[in-house]
């Protein structure tokens, strides 16, 4: 997984999240973290839908932002570095900060596929454009149309999963059980998100018409086909990843229980666990675990000369990833792979296997652990012209579809299953729905009040990375080069994997009114 600064300083599966602006240095942002505040309890409402339509616009986006993104990489997930932190905040429950909608509002339905960095983050910012604010991830005030003062945005948010799961953080939520509670927050517990317009929708989208403006979601629990209408739909399913890079348990309590069985696995491996795959997902995996467990005798073995060998990343990069590897007390085997490895008993009754290499190596290990499989787009739901050949959503740089697709400016698509430059991240995911929101917001002034719409574009994103090794971390970007040291660690991960910056960023513990920037 991996953390992101765009062009100054934040990588998906993981995200650095101490967001930059464009010039600040890392030292800087280690300066502006902020603790992150508990969740309060509560329930989404069901709304109905209005019965009113928008139809598509054509886009004319414009070319103001070009210094979106910073380069570090969390684990997968990345970051703006435009966000800037405040150091003193109040948070305020949702319902208490958003004013009243008038009933003359124009009614928005919105579709959101995936609550996840890229979904969350389109919701909350268009929750705060609906109340006539500024989104909470703006760099500058938004300036809303006098006429339209605010919109009433019916929000719809379907996913598999009952709850947000910071992704960024399953190395260590598959190795501590502390934090693997806190790693999975279900949606009712969003204290953001507690308002009448927002509806929860747990199931799996099976199938979207973009010219009807209609999403089908298999409900989890009857399994029964619910068809949703929309105005705008919203893309952010993201990439399917297996196990163990992340839990496929689709509840809390059922991700508890596999948690606390891989944990247990871990703590009684005595001859060792071996991590396959050397990329990102390996690296963090096994760095984490042999921090958080330092009896245990973890190998990470990598099949080519160079860590993240698959990343257009300097060597410097890499060769400074396998010093920190090294420095966590991982053993590392470089130019190794995996020929086969079978599972044996011991006489006292114990399992463990034994490993061979193609160079004719060999070892035993309590637990095989593979690291390198390839993710798998999750928009098959969508037409076939919406996507390329590996599933990704083919996007315009305002974030809607290609045209190839019916109302495609309608449908709009943000994080890793998005097919754009630069390392997936979950930073550049949640900069993706700020602008998904604002984009939304645009075109819906257009249609009411014959607004010229001023769209916000995501630039070509640069390889950018932020790694998490142990107490450590390195991060590499285009302004900052190679950085590396527990500084850069405190600046883009703290000390919970991204969690709190993350949660911070979106503000799901309620909108803060900055006191300071």
């Amino acid at each position: 997984m991996i953390c992101s600064v765009p062009f100054s300083a934040l990588k998906s599966s993981s995200p650095s999240i101490g967001v930059l602006t464009a010039r600040t240095s890392f030292r800087q942002i280690a300066a502006q973290a902020v603790s992150s505040q508990q969740a309060k309890r509560w329930r989404t409402t069901s709304c109905c839908a209005s019965n009113s339509s928008f139809s598509s616009v054509n886009t004319r986006p414009n070319t103001n932002h070009r210094n979106l993104l910073s380069p570090v990489q969390l684990r997968g997930l990345h970051c703006s570095p435009h966000l800037r932190l405040a150091t003193e905040s109040t948070d305020i429950p949702a319902h208490a900060i958003m004013g009243s909608i008038p009933e003359t509002a124009p009614v928005v339905r919105v579709f959101i596929a995936g609550g996840s960095y890229a979904g969350l983050s389109t919701a909350v910012n268009l929750l705060d454009l609906g109340d006539g604010l500024s989104p909470r991830m703006a760099r500058e005030e938004y300036i809303h149309h006098p006429s339209v003062p605010k919109v009433n945005f019916q929000i719809t948010i379907a996913d598999e999963r009952d709850g947000y799961y910071h992704l960024i953080g399953s190395p260590l939520a598959l190795a501590e059980s502390e934090y693997a509670k806190k790693a999975w927050v279900q949606f009712q517990d969003l204290p953001a998100l507690q308002v009448p317009n927002v509806q929860f929708v747990q199931g799996s989208v099976s199938s979207v018409d973009c010219d009807a403006k209609t999403a089908t979601v298999v409900d989890s629990i009857t399994k029964e086909p619910v068809t949703h209408q929309y105005d705008y739909f919203v893309t952010a399913t993201g990439l399917r990843r297996v196990w163990p890079v992340v839990p496929q348990s689709l509840t809390r309590k059922q991700y508890l229980l596999e948690v606390e069985a891989q944990i247990k696995a871990l703590d009684g491996a005595k001859d060792g666990i071996l991590i396959v795959g050397g990329g990102a997902v390996g690296i963090e995996m096994a760095a984490e675990l042999k921090h958080v467990k330092p009896h245990l005798k973890v190998t990470l073995a990598h099949s080519r000369d160079k860590l993240l060998s698959s990343e257009p990343l300097p060597d410097e990069c890499k060769d400074k990833a396998l010093d920190l590897v090294k420095e966590t007390g991982v053993d590392v085997l470089m130019s190794h792979r995996l020929a086969s490895s079978t599972k044996v008993e011991s006489p006292d009754g114990s399992s463990k296997y034994e490993v061979e290499f193609t160079n004719g190596h060999k070892m035993t290990a309590s637990a095989v652990v593979m690291a390198l499989s390839k993710s798998i787009s999750t928009a098959s739901y969508l037409p076939s012209s919406a996507t390329d050949s590996e599933g990704l959503v083919k996007i315009v740089p305002n974030m809607s579809f290609d045209p190839s697709t019916p109302n495609a400016a309608s449908h709009f698509c943000a994080g890793d299953v998005a097919k754009w430059s630069g390392i997936k991240r979950c930073g550049a995911a949640m900069h993706g729905g700020h602008l998904v929101a604002t984009n939304i917001h645009q075109l819906v002034l257009q249609q009411i009040a014959q607004h010229q719409p001023k769209f916000q574009e995501l630039p070509e994103i640069p390889p950018m990375i932020g790694l998490a090794v142990g107490k450590n971390a390195v991060a590499y970007g285009p302004d900052e080069g190679v950085i590396s040291g527990p500084e850069v660690m405190q600046a883009y991960f703290r000390d919970d994997l991204g969690w709190g910056i993350c949660w911070d960023w979106m503000q799901l513990g309620g909108r803060k009114l900055d006191a300071k920037a």
